[in-house]
């Protein structure tokens, strides 16, 4: 074909095509089939009309591919890469733990993260619109994957309002959580007894900030610190979504890159504290021995699904806005592996300075429990003789302590457990875990020279990455809706904010933190996972491999490695399955429970939930994955529409821009395959690909009235039998196309 034609013109240009008839006439005025002028008889020579289309489709675009790139950066890498990754990473073995991630971000997290992009690109719509055109019975996805969103986003926010609060306090010298409170009790001042028997950072979370309960049954009423934090976090992410991915993009920018300036500030800042290199040398010091258990893979899987925000619509909504050729497969290797470095670098950073932290709590217990030895030795407790002679009390090291206390339990086995002695032992205290962000790094910072300003750094980088996820759950809420519902976006927005904002009240009480840890457990792990594993099975297997192969090289314009082939069809289910099976047994195994916090003992201890919490508990499962089979069921017996009549705009201009400017031998091709002679097929012949058969274009004498053919979305469209030999002239595809609903309305009808 010569290379100025109008059908090589259009298969070189960036626009997408859409085979679905209903696209193509979704503006058109009713027909009237028994009336219609058109007739497969007609002359061959006479054209369809032309309509002017706008180039521009309506639909909103990323000013840059960077603005693009930093959204998504900002998204995927939330709170959870900065203290949930070093937690679990502290927690199974240290370096052993990043082999396993680091294999199944390969096997599940770039795979499914290059589907989302991809399917979010072609399509061009949200969660809803994405999983209706892949697989209308299975469209139940996209409204799952919103409701996760939903009630991620209820308690997400209430965290970014803990953040806010603590942002405000640490304007402050000394930092408000560096000392106890005193009690003044007439003459005497005591300290607090709740802050004494914790510590300065633990009482001030607990009490002045939460002010929490001592059970999940305790209401204790509103906390009204927490409850204008969240408003202000309300307020906020409204903003942010109300102006659009024009204005959440610019956001991107700071919100984006601002939490990496913090993380080498604080990792260039913790290298230079005294035992830094402790922290950071047990960090990659690896227990080979947890990688043979299963727990540790299945909690490194989970935080792969987890870390790049997989399965809750925000990838798919960001990606909706891209243009048609963009290369998502470069997007999805690279923002995973920003993740993972990102990752890496807040563990480098927090095991660096709970190494320092490690090492203040290691002297003072030296210190403490060199004052009891001293007291043994003054009482005649203990003999002189059991202190080697080179040790200087006065200034004390921990070698030096741990060598007499060697001896002391050696020669006093019989009544060493009633001295009390502690071994002090700097691994021990790097054992203990990182805990929760406003305890053990507050803590840390209290031991910083200007610890106000590190303080503030923290917190407004945590500010700063809740925000970039929030942004991107919100829209993973919007914009489904907004493409299939026609409601305007402000006004849309502001009704979710409130609302969400009324709910998240439940958060603010003071028994709200064990709320947020319910939530935490049960509304996002289980449902999500099942989300993410349909999504996989839908394109992998409904839609088809092979197909979706097709489609990445139209749009790429390369075919990716037949690697991702074998991964989203057999390797991804398999992993998700067994992950799905292993979350199920643990929450089969483990009681469903919470750590309450005990202000008479003042310490956590774990409680049971009472059977309206466990209820409510369960009832997160399944009120979020609840519109999976109502969909199916529903769209299986024709109880409601698939979703086809509210694809995006851009489907039905584009489409009919090709068909103005398609040349009446290229229509030929086009429409009729190579040779002339052959009947219509109900997709074009270069894209035959599209059609049930797989790379077999549909037999047009194996159509009838009730066989169906198209596209996913489009497989309610029937066919009729082919027309005789006179009958077969070349026609429009506007013609055929609308002789096409027409038969099908025809047909319905009766």
């Amino acid at each position: 074909m010569p290379k100025n034609s109008k059908v090589t013109q259009r298969e070189q240009s960036h626009e997408h095509v859409t085979e679905s008839v209903a696209d193509l006439l979704a503006h058109e005025e009713p027909l009237d089939c028994k009336s219609s002028s058109l007739n497969v008889g007609g002359a061959a020579g006479k054209k369809a009309p032309q309509l002017e289309v706008p180039e521009n489709d309506g639909r909103p675009a990323w000013n840059s591919k960077l603005q693009y790139i930093l959204a998504q950066v900002g998204f995927s890498v939330g709170l959870g890469n900065v203290w949930r990754f070093p937690y679990l990473c502290q927690k199974n073995g240290g370096g052993a733990y990043l082999v396993p991630y680091f294999i199944l971000l390969l096997i599940i997290g770039i795979p499914l993260f290059f589907l989302e992009l991809a399917v979010g690109q072609k399509i061009r719509r949200g969660s809803i619109g994405v999983w209706n055109y892949v697989c209308p019975r299975l469209g139940g996805i996209g409204m799952s994957s919103l409701m996760v969103c939903g009630f991620v986003g209820l308690y997400y926010n209430v965290i970014i309002g803990w953040s806010i609060f603590y942002f405000f306090q640490s304007f402050q010298f000394p930092l408000p959580w560096s000392e106890c409170p005193i009690r003044k009790n007439g003459t005497l001042a005591i300290v607090e007894p709740e802050c004494d028997k914790s510590s300065a950072t633990t009482y001030f979370w607990y009490r002045q900030t939460l002010n929490t309960t001592s059970t999940i049954a305790e209401s204790g009423g509103l906390n009204v610190k927490m409850t204008l934090s969240l408003f202000v976090a309300w307020i906020i992410v409204c903003l942010a979504v109300i102006k659009g991915i024009a204005s959440s993009g610019k956001v991107m920018y700071f919100s984006s890159l601002f939490p990496y300036v913090v993380l080498f500030c604080f990792l260039v800042r913790g290298l230079m504290l005294k035992g830094s290199v402790d922290g950071i040398a047990h960090m990659f010091t690896p227990k080979l021995e947890k990688m043979l258990e299963p727990q540790v893979w299945r909690e490194a899987a989970t935080q792969v699904f987890f870390a790049l925000g997989l399965g809750f619509g925000g990838v798919i909504a960001f990606s909706s806005y891209n243009k048609i050729d963009n290369n998502c497969h470069f997007d999805a290797v690279l923002v995973s592996f920003i993740n993972f470095f990102t990752s890496i670098l807040a563990t480098l950073v927090v095991f660096a300075v709970l190494g320092f932290k490690a090492n203040l709590m290691n002297e003072k217990c030296v210190v403490e429990n060199a004052e009891k030895i001293l007291g043994y030795l003054n009482s005649n407790v203990l003999s002189h003789d059991l202190i080697p002679p080179h040790v200087n009390f006065s200034h004390l090291t921990t070698s030096d302590y741990a060598e007499m206390y060697g001896v002391i339990k050696t020669v006093k086995e019989g009544s060493f457990d009633q001295l009390g002695l502690e071994p002090c032992v700097l691994e021990d205290e790097l054992n203990k875990g990182t805990g929760l962000a406003f305890i053990a790094f507050t803590e840390a910072m209290t031991h910083f020279p200007a610890s106000p300003f590190w303080s503030v750094m923290f917190f407004f980088m945590l500010i700063n990455l809740g925000l970039g996820s929030m942004i991107g759950t919100m829209t993973g809420i919007t914009t489904p809706v907004l493409d299939t519902y026609k409601v305007q976006k402000e006004l849309f927005t502001v009704c979710c904010c409130i609302v969400a904002f009324l709910c998240g009240l439940l958060f603010v009480q003071r028994s709200g933190n064990y709320f947020v840890t319910m939530f935490d457990d049960y509304s996002a792990g289980l449902p999500l996972t099942v989300v993410v594993i349909l999504e996989n099975l839908s394109v992998a297997w409904i839609y088809g491999t092979k197909r979706f192969m097709q489609d990445l090289e139209d749009m790429l314009g390369f075919r990716p490695s037949m690697i991702y082939f074998y991964l989203w069809k057999y390797v991804s289910p398999i992993c998700l399955i067994v992950l799905i099976s292993a979350t199920v047994i643990e929450m089969t195994i483990i009681p469903p429970g919470y750590n309450a916090w005990v202000e008479e003992l003042a310490q956590e201890r774990f409680e049971s939930y009472p059977p309206w919490a466990l209820g409510m508990c369960f009832s997160l499962i399944v009120v979020a994955m609840l519109p999976l089979p109502i969909v199916f069921i529903a769209r299986h017996f024709n109880l409601m529409s698939d979703g086809s009549n509210k694809l995006s705009v851009s489907y039905r201009k584009t489409m009919m821009k090709d068909i103005s400017n398609l040349e009446e031998q290229d229509e030929a091709r086009f429409i009729l395959g190579a040779k002339p002679g052959e009947a219509p097929s109900s997709v074009p012949a270069h894209r035959a690909y599209l059609t049930p058969g797989g790379n077999k274009p549909l037999d047009p004498n194996s159509l009838s009235p009730n066989s169906c053919y198209g596209t996913s979305y489009q497989n309610r469209y029937c066919a009729s039998k082919p027309q005789s030999s006179t009958q077969k002239k070349f026609f429009s595809i506007r013609q055929y196309a609308m002789i096409s609903v027409c038969i099908h309305s025809i047909i319905r009808l009766h």
